[in-house]
């Protein structure tokens, strides 16, 4: 049976991909480089973003700091007793998700890593300087082979994996995920997944039409705002907030800390927490579906500034821009949970 890969509003096989890895124009490395960071360590420069990923400690050690340790995906896996759903969103060179494969892989527990991007060109690209990066070792083979058959399955030290890979606008995907009314036992056979491949289980009850699982945890690593609008907009988020499972608590964490972002979340419908600092960045942030996941969540202060800040209101379109918050975006903020349970502690207290 061939793997599938999902593209916007059509399923293609591996073979109809053209990623065989002969020269392919679907192939091109032409766009990035590598540079030499402070530290020492290299990174990987998209010349069209005009941005290098990981610029602050590189992507081995960044990766795990933001990622891996902020999300305590490693102490999350061992608490829960089902198979723990990581969306690596922004797979890019595959650093954060190599970072959690290595992370986790003396934990007996079967992991599902489902990474999504628009483009393979940076993970080629990284496959092709494997010496240089450092951080591939090992899974070079794995790497491959989600960019040839879409899906795959291996046992990664003390745990399986399945490892899935959806090529396409992410936007788009979460859009069509919600409005899709296909029957999803023909998408299931579709795709080819139709039991588990993790032991002879049946596919756990939180897939959703496309295939892949709500998340326990999400690593969000879009290009910045300013220059990849359309991966920030309060749309995207608020259909990225109704793919979790209520029962399921996950949480999400990016280097931004903008005002602008942490209002997005907030009004997308999570709860929003400071995060740790990590290379450049003296601040990140993480989100989630339940407070108890946030060390530090955002409190009225900060309510306050938001008010006051010039740029606070949500990207409602694809184009970037600044802007105070509006008087109803306010009042929704004003209402949060997070907000008015602390007005009513304050209160009792």
């Amino acid at each position: 049976m061939q793997d599938f890969i999902f593209l916007p509003s059509i399923f293609l096989p591996a073979s109809a991909r053209g990623f065989d890895y002969g020269p392919s124009p679907l192939m091109s490395t032409e766009g990035y480089k590598l540079v030499e960071l402070a530290n020492g360590h290299h990174a990987v420069y998209s010349a069209a973003y005009r941005e290098a990923m990981h610029p602050g400690l590189g992507p081995a050690a960044e990766a795990e700091a933001l990622y891996v340790r902020q999300l305590r995906i490693r102490e999350r896996i061992r608490e829960g007793a089902e198979p723990f759903v990581a969306w690596d969103v922004g797979l890019g060179a595959a650093a954060n998700a190599i970072a959690v494969l290595r992370g986790t892989r003396d934990i007996a527990c079967p992991l599902r890593l489902v990474s999504f991007d628009y483009t393979t060109e940076p993970l080629l690209f990284a496959l092709e300087n494997t010496k240089a990066l450092g951080y591939l070792g090992g899974y070079e083979s794995a790497a491959r082979a989600i960019l040839d058959r879409g899906q795959f399955q291996f046992a990664d030290g003390a745990h399986e994996v399945i490892w899935q890979f959806h090529l396409g606008d992410f936007p788009t995907l979460l859009r069509l995920r919600r409005s899709s009314r296909v029957n999803e036992a023909q998408i299931k056979i579709k795709t080819g997944i139709r039991q588990s491949a993790i032991g002879n289980q049946s596919e756990p009850p939180h897939v959703g039409c496309h295939g892949f699982a709500a998340p326990h945890a999400i690593l969000f690593d879009a290009y910045s705002p300013a220059k990849n609008p359309a991966m920030w907009t309060l749309p995207l988020f608020t259909n990225l907030f109704r793919q979790l499972d209520a029962a399921r608590p996950c949480n999400l964490t990016t280097y931004s800390r903008s005002t602008m972002f942490r209002v997005t979340l907030l009004l997308a419908g999570f709860f929003v927490g400071r995060g740790v600092a990590t290379g450049l960045k003296e601040e990140t942030t993480v989100a989630a579906n339940t407070l108890t996941l946030l060390d530090n969540p955002l409190d009225r202060n900060w309510l306050e500034r938001a008010h006051r800040s010039g740029s606070a209101e949500p990207l409602h379109e694809r184009v970037y821009r600044q802007a105070r918050l509006s008087a109803a975006s306010w009042e929704k903020l004003r209402a949060h949970p997070q907000f008015s349970s602390e007005r009513s502690s304050r209160a009792e207290a």
